[in-house]
């Protein structure tokens, strides 16, 4: 420990050789000074001069925090910044001067890093990612293509932030200012280190059962505890979707990422949203969504329990720790439901994004569909009629596919997005209002494959359904391949720890729409002609590309899967439609 009483014109933030020798030699001594620096001699240190008083009550506070995690010197100076002291001083106008001296690792912080244009390859050479670096994370191998280098390095950091941040939580505190620019990378022993620039090394770090209250005191506690780790762990996430997407280090990028959720938009349709947004309409373009889709879009699942809602949702520090996201191919993680169940939708919306629908491509999105039907978290009514109100994204239909390419249509048209908007009608009853937004643009002239600049409109349908309990048969006469195909899959080992199932059920539970009337509308930004033909071969050219449930929504009978994210209607022929829900508002577009 540094302790001293003495005076010298100080810098704001002084890297030097602690001497004590050199001390005694460069400044003036005007009072006793008292010094231990045995451990410290020729130790590059940083001496912070902390000026206000809240910025000293809070370096204060650090050497108080600091002294409780130093029992464990181990964990302490390997994911913490080290402070040797403090230098307590008596100023001529009669305020005191407090200055804390804490380790010096010339290295910048994670927020310069990421800023940097070179920052991937720089980085690895700091953390000198070898064999056996990599092992620790599970992984296999060095280097490789710039996607598996920034995921195997997003790894390494996260696991180091989580492993120290769970270190201040099993010790009763909560560090609540975890931001990128408050950890560096130690190249001395290639851990991060967490502290803050403007408060003091661990300054603004909180009990959780600080000031508590007598009365009701353990659940009081406990509701403190919970809201504090929460909030620490809504903070890594925000650090974690900076360093995936370097987009998000642009301000007015990150500002529109925040919104989401203050807007209350459930964390799940991330994706969704961040694809508009970035102006990707498909993830193969962008190194950060590349990472997060990877692995059954593990990554994504992460961020949305990271940043989730409601406080008792998010993710702990050991759990983030076995999340499969930050487990390399060495690890086998045992996925749980909620997973497999993760998995299989990302991996439904990845294909039909494509756009390409082989005979492969095709019975692979109808037997992830059929599993996902399996493992609905949703079956009774009640729980349709509160996740499936909102607006959703039409996807993939199992049905009919008609283009452009191979016809000589009337009307060239050319379908936009096509989306079905659900709405309660009132909370007292079980009818639901139902909407088909299908947007599309009529092209002129015979350059159209190159040229797809025309009349833009919009096709609108209306009806409300009520819903009731209901089953979806299969029919056992039914023999088809896929069926074939799904009975073997449950039939395998890997599929029966988590579908209860031993071979093709009979019927699985549905919630049944009873449709009512419908109405239809059509909107043109400019009139194609006077006449009439016109329009009703616009109407029809859009009723062929489009699925007909969509245009007539009386055929949409039952609803076989809701969760927070995915929707997946049946029609009266047996075809599947899939949505994902969308949360872009209209200046989005």
């Amino acid at each position: 420990m540094i302790r001293g009483l003495y005076q010298f014109p100080w810098r704001k933030n002084w890297t030097m050789s602690l001497d004590s020798r050199c001390l005694i030699s460069r400044f003036s001594i005007v009072s006793a000074l008292a010094l231990e620096v045995g451990p410290l001699y020729n130790t590059k240190v940083v001496l912070r001069r902390l000026k206000t008083a809240q910025a000293q009550r809070r370096g204060k506070r650090a050497i108080e925090v600091l002294k409780k995690l130093a029992r464990r010197r181990l964990m302490y100076h390997s994911y913490s910044m080290q402070v040797h002291g403090y230098i307590s001083s008596l100023m001529s106008n009669g305020h005191s001067s407090f200055t804390l001296v804490h380790g010096h690792h010339s290295s910048f912080s994670l927020r310069h890093w990421l800023q940097q244009s070179d920052w991937l390859p720089t980085l690895e050479a700091t953390l000198a990612l070898d064999e056996e670096s990599v092992r620790k994370v599970g992984d296999t191998t060095t280097g490789g293509p710039a996607v598996s280098r920034h995921s195997r390095l997003i790894r390494v950091l996260m696991r180091d932030l989580l492993i120290g941040v769970n270190y201040l939580h099993s010790h009763g505190l909560a560090h609540t200012e975890l931001r990128l620019e408050n950890v560096h990378i130690s190249p001395v022993d290639r851990h991060v280190k967490r502290f803050s620039y403007q408060v003091g090394i661990l300054g603004n770090a909180a009990y959780f059962h600080e000031n508590a209250g007598s009365d009701n005191a353990p659940e009081n506690n406990l509701d403190r505890r919970q809201m504090m780790i929460a909030f620490d762990m809504r903070c890594v996430g925000f650090m974690m979707a900076k360093m995936v997407l370097q987009e998000l280090m642009d301000p007015l990028i990150f500002t529109k990422f925040k919104s989401f959720f203050t807007k209350g938009h459930d964390p799940s349709c991330l994706r969704e949203y961040l694809l508009r947004v970035l102006e990707h309409r498909l993830s193969s373009g962008n190194v950060g969504l590349q990472i997060l889709d990877r692995n059954w879009g593990a990554g994504w699942n992460l961020l949305s329990l990271l940043l989730a809602n409601k406080p008792s949702k998010r993710i702990s520090c050991l759990e983030a720790l076995r999340h499969p996201f930050l487990c390399g191919p060495r690890w086998r993680v045992a996925p749980s439901k909620e997973i497999i169940r993760w998995g299989l939708g990302s991996t439904a919306v990845r294909i039909a994004e494509e756009y390409i629908y082989s005979r492969p491509q095709r019975r692979k999105l109808s037997h992830f569909i059929e599993l996902m039907e399996m493992l609905t978290p949703h079956s009774k009514p009640k729980h349709w009629l509160e996740v499936i109100p909102g607006k959703w994204r039409f996807l993939y239909s199992t049905g009919r596919h008609i283009g452009l390419t191979l016809r000589q249509p009337p009307a060239r048209v050319l379908i936009g997005d096509v989306c079905l908007t659900v709405a309660r009608d009132s909370k007292l009853n079980n009818r639901l209002s139902l909407t088909s937004d299908i947007e599309f643009t009529v092209m002129r002239g015979r350059n159209w494959p190159h040229d797809k600049i025309g009349v833009n409109g919009k096709l609108v349908g209306y009806s409300s359904s009520r819903i009731q309990a209901g089953r979806r048969l299969y029919l056992k006469e039914e023999n088809t391949t896929s069926q074939h195909v799904l009975a073997q899959k449950l039939s395998s080992q890997k599929w029966r720890k988590v579908i209860p199932f031993d071979e093709l059920p009979s019927s699985l539970p549905a919630v049944k729409l009873v449709p009512a009337d419908i109405d239809l509308t059509m909107k043109l930004d400019d009139p194609l002609s006077e006449d009439v033909d016109a329009a009703r071969n616009v109407i029809q050219e859009v009723r062929t590309q489009v699925p007909p449930e969509l245009f007539d929504l009386s055929k949409l009978i039952c609803g076989t899967y809701v969760d927070s994210r995915l929707l997946i209607l049946r029609s009266v022929d047996g075809s599947a439609l899939l949505f994902t829900r969308s949360c872009l508002d209209e200046n989005h577009r």
